[in-house]
Order: structure tokens, then sequence, then C-alpha cells
């Protein structure tokens, strides 16, 4: 098990700090989008793929306060990228997770800080600029919504489960993607597609969706989420830990439905997504 000298729990305050000083700045420009005032946008992957001047303005935040309060961590960023400390702490950061619904005007995107080591989540929070959410977990000490403890759903069958998903930038990914969750469809009660793979996590952990999959995220998308998920009791996979799930799948679920929702995202294709 990865050790950390820090308190995890210091840790822990530390991500909420600093993403909740992001989230300030990322909720002015969102207002200030709902006004008519215009962002900077650029393309990464692909056209569909999008990151804003704000993303970058909300990245340099947390890098700078975390130098401040945390020097000689590791960091990692989505945007300006990073290096993992060696047996020591690196944060592991996304600035805005759900940039397109940032874009859009649609409420549903955070802040996402973790605190790792040796690739390890051991503290994290996830904070929403426009409601105010604080996710919070450190590990081995439960996780939290804003000062409630969280503690999953348990629903006694998988055809009454509720599923979050989300889809990749890629467009014929995305078409694999669409097959696999209509085939899943079949199986559970129905499928959400928020668009924060961040989120998706928290809200398992809350309770608000039985579990959630989705192929193709990155470090930066689970690193708080998937703890936050995990100390609330759900049963979590990570990056494609099991690869019967595919080579890059994130899975969380109630454990109540964790081995019936394995067995028919694995009858569905999961694999091949």
């Amino acid at each position: 098990m990865a050790s950390v000298g820090a308190n995890e729990r210091e840790l822990k305050d530390v991500a909420e700090r600093v993403a909740a000083e992001a989230a300030e700045v990322v909720l002015e420009a969102w207002q200030g989008m709902q006004a008519g005032r215009e962002v900077r946008v650029d393309t990464k992957s692909g056209e569909t793929d999008v990151v804003t001047a704000v993303d970058h303005e909300s990245e340099r935040l947390i890098r700078a306060r975390l130098a401040e309060l945390r020097p000689g961590d590791g960091f990692i960023g989505e945007e300006g990228g990073g290096e993992a400390a060696a047996g020591g702490v690196t944060w592991v950061v996304d600035p805005i997770d759900g940039t397109v619904n940032f874009l859009y005007g649609l409420p549903w995107f955070a802040v996402s800080v973790a605190a790792q080591v040796d690739g390890e989540s051991v503290a994290g929070a996830v904070v929403e600029p426009v409601s105010g959410r604080r996710w919070t977990a450190a590990r081995g000490e439960g996780s939290w919504l804003d000062g409630r403890r969280l503690a999953v759903s348990a629903p006694e069958r998988l055809e009454v489960t509720l599923v979050a998903t989300g889809f990749a930038y890629n467009a014929e990914r995305r078409v694999r993607q669409a097959r696999f969750a209509a085939e899943l469809l079949g199986h559970v009660r129905d499928i959400r597609r928020p668009g924060s793979g961040a989120l998706d996590l928290c809200a398992v952990g809350a309770g608000w969706v039985d579990a959630s999959v989705e192929h193709g995220l990155s470090r930066w998308d689970w690193a708080a989420g998937a703890l936050i998920a995990a100390e609330a009791g759900a049963v979590v996979s990570i990056s494609g830990a099991d690869r019967a799930l595919g080579a890059d799948a994130t899975f969380a679920a109630a454990p109540s439905i964790a081995g019936p929702l394995r067995d028919a995202l694995i009858a569905s294709g999961a694999a091949d997504v």
C-alpha cells in the first residue's frame, strides 16, 4: 500500500482549498459568458476536443497555489502536463472537467484535484463552480458532500440499476460506445450521460446513480472521483485494471449489483469498446 508523510486528511483539505479557489475563477468566467463575454477556445485531439483559456487559467492557479502550500510535490495537469514525484505526493489536476458543458452554459462541470502516491489516490476534492458543491475524500476517512457523509445506493436487481456513462471525442469510437450502450440498455433501468467523468463518479458515491462505466477516461478524470466513490463504498476498477471490461475502462458500482453489472457489461461487448 502506498504511504505518505502528510496525513491524508491534511492533503484532502489542501485539495479542497485549491480546487475551491480555482472554481471561483471558473465561475466568474462562466458568468461572464452568460452575459455575452467571449472566451478563447482551442482544440486538442480534434474539433470536438476543446480547451479554453479558462482551463489554462484554472490550472495555472492550482499549480501556483500547490507550489506555495506543498513545495516539492509532483504535479500532473490535463493541460500543462508535469511529472510525478518518485515516492512522494503527486497532484493530479483537471482544471475543468466537463469543458464542453462549460462552453454551452450547462452547469455540470467541476474542478478536480487529487493527491496520489505511487499512482494511488489518497485524497481529493471535486468542486462544482456553479452549484458550489464540494465533494471530498481521504483514504480510510470516507467521502463527503458539503459535510454530509456519502454512501452508495443498494439496488436489489440489475434491472433497476441506473448507470452513468460517457463517450469519447473520436467519432469512430463513439459509434462503438453507442452500440455498447444500446446493448447495455436491455439489462438495466436506464443510462445517463451528463458529460463529466469526475462528477459521474461522485454521483455513484452519493447514490444519485447506481454505477458509472466509461472507456477512455484519463488519470485526471478519475483521480479524485474514483476515490470519492470508493470511500463511499463503491466497487471501483480504474484505468483498465479489469481487462475483461476493456483496456481503459473505469468502473464504479454499488456492491449489490457490481457483479451482475460486470457480467452484463462483458456480455454487451465492453472489451471491444
